[in-house]
């Protein structure tokens, strides 16, 4: 059975798949299931990295060169000592300790004899994943449910992310950005903003998943996994790893949907999942249906869509939903629209005797907007989203009160990495202002604590001001216009097709 729930056997494509910078290949839904095994042979046992790297480079490009491969012996790259040692160090030392209470430090104590066990239970079978503990962090206002896995099942994580990876890199489209190797938030915000200002976007849905990390369901993602991994060793690791549950006040709680969000595997389940329900398909809608301009930019499960005419766009919509409906998804029906935006949307809404200005959509932490050029041509306008900005605001007041009697140079530290982080996210061509009152927005809110030290200090903004010029960082503009960055990353190739 295919994605559809349909036949499960092999449909032709149409033509060839476009290829985005070479890796990101992009493949037709409608893949059947080859039978064949990866011929291994001559696969490298040593254990040095060069024999890893060259195992898992022939994986790539088997991969690459028959998208109908399913691969039938993946679990002894899993085990292999070397890519579980660079998987335990690519974990942060100060990570917080699931379940069993394991450190990293501790673990470290004796790394080659605990590597080992656990290579050796991987192999034999032996290895069990444990429940990850729920924990709670603050988003937009509200609470994100976390879950920290125990230390050996991020190892283990981590490595089969590295062996898929070898796979499924070959397999997604190019306007898949998420959580994949050498691509970035700011390529899918340059990927969007080139798509609206060089296509003929005049429509743009602005779509949001509901709970989507809790709503996928397991069985659909085993059928997927399967299409392209025949190795049921790495299966049941994954089916482990789903079925482990959440320890939440001492339950146990588990689920027939949903992946836990924390883990190393998550993002990648994620992106597996979207592949096959939403990127093949709208890559075939807009091969065949479409008539005008069709633009996709996804990062994970946040995801906006361009075209050319309204009546595609509704015709989308509606079959957009009832194809998640079909695979347990659903679109958040406050949070989904279909607005117009684009180089004529400000005269189209002028003509229909509408003055105001075209509505905006949020996407990756900014609020897109119809903007002009100095010279007066169309650009898309990214900045800072109201909320997001608040919600930092808020949460480095309540830190600074915390740390109301530290020294200031403990405090004016951690305020430079504040605003240097933000900065570097934030620091979009034409975001300037925002950026700088984010920093004189961190300052007063500094100068305010700073003033309640004790009912004596009454801190001039004179004094104050030495103080935010020594420890708070200039705001400038850290990334390039869109067109020129990805010019560059993408020599010619489109990734939004």
């Amino acid at each position: 059975m295919n994605a559809d729930g349909k036949s499960d056997r092999p449909v032709v494509p149409v033509k060839s798949p476009n290829k985005a910078e070479g890796a990101a290949a992009e493949a037709m839904e409608g893949r059947g299931r080859a039978k064949g095994n990866l011929l291994e042979g001559n696969t490298l046992r040593t254990q040095g990295r060069d024999g890893v790297h060259s195992a898992l480079g022939r994986v790539r490009q088997v991969a690459r060169e028959d998208k109908k491969q399913r691969f039938t012996a993946l679990l002894h790259h899993v085990y292999d000592i070397e890519r579980l040692r660079s998987a335990y160090l690519a974990i942060k030392r100060e990570a917080a300790a699931g379940v069993d209470g394991e450190t990293w430090e501790h673990y470290r104590e004796r790394l080659e004899d605990n590597l080992q066990d656990l290579s050796l239970r991987l192999k034999r079978g032996a290895y069990r994943a444990r429940p990850v503990r729920r924990v709670f962090i603050p988003k937009d206002g509200g609470r994100r449910p976390l879950g920290v896995p125990v230390l050996e099942d991020k190892i283990v994580q981590r490595a089969v992310v590295e062996v898929l990876n070898a796979i499924y890199e070959e397999d997604f489209l190019g306007f898949s950005y998420g959580f994949r190797p050498k691509r970035s938030p700011h390529q899918a915000l340059d990927a969007l903003t080139v798509g609206i200002t060089t296509k003929k976007v005049n429509w743009v849905l602005d779509a949001d998943l509901r709970s989507f990390f809790d709503t996928l369901k397991h069985a659909w993602l085993v059928q997927f996994i399967e299409h392209r991994v025949a190795d049921k060793r790495i299966g049941r690791l994954i089916q482990k790893w789903l079925n482990a549950g959440v320890l939440e006040d001492g339950k146990r709680i588990q689920s027939e949907v949903g992946t836990v969000q924390g883990g190393s595997i998550s993002p990648l389940l994620a992106n597996i999942y979207l592949h096959y329900v939403f990127d093949l398909w709208v890559q075939r809608w807009r091969q065949k249906q479409a008539r005008g301009d069709v633009i996709v930019v996804r990062f994970a499960d946040d995801f906006a869509v361009g075209f050319e005419h309204r009546a595609e766009a509704e015709r989308f919509l509606a079959e957009l939903r009832e194809r998640f409906a079909h695979f347990g998804l659903e679109l958040h029906p406050e949070k989904t629209r279909l607005i117009e935006f684009g180089r004529f949307a400000r005269s189209n809404r002028q003509r229909c005797g509408d003055r105001g200005a075209p509505e905006t959509f949020n996407f990756l932490g900014f609020t897109h907007s119809c903007g002009k050029t100095r010279k007066g041509g169309f650009t898309v306008l990214r900045q800072t989203m109201r909320k997001r900005l608040q919600a930092k605001l808020k949460a480095v007041k309540a830190e600074l009160k915390a740390r109301m009697h530290d020294p200031i140079p403990e405090v004016g530290k951690y305020l430079r990495s504040v605003v240097l982080g933000h900065v570097r996210y934030y620091g979009v061509p034409m975001n300037g202002p925002a950026i700088g009152m984010f920093r004189l927005a961190v300052g007063r809110v500094w100068w305010s604590v700073l003033r309640r030290r004790s009912q004596g200090n009454h801190l001039p903004w004179h004094r104050m001001q030495p103080l935010i010029d020594t420890w708070l960082p200039i705001a400038r503009i850290c990334h390039p216009y869109p067109l020129v960055r990805m010019g560059v990353y993408t020599q010619g190739g489109s990734r939004m097709r």
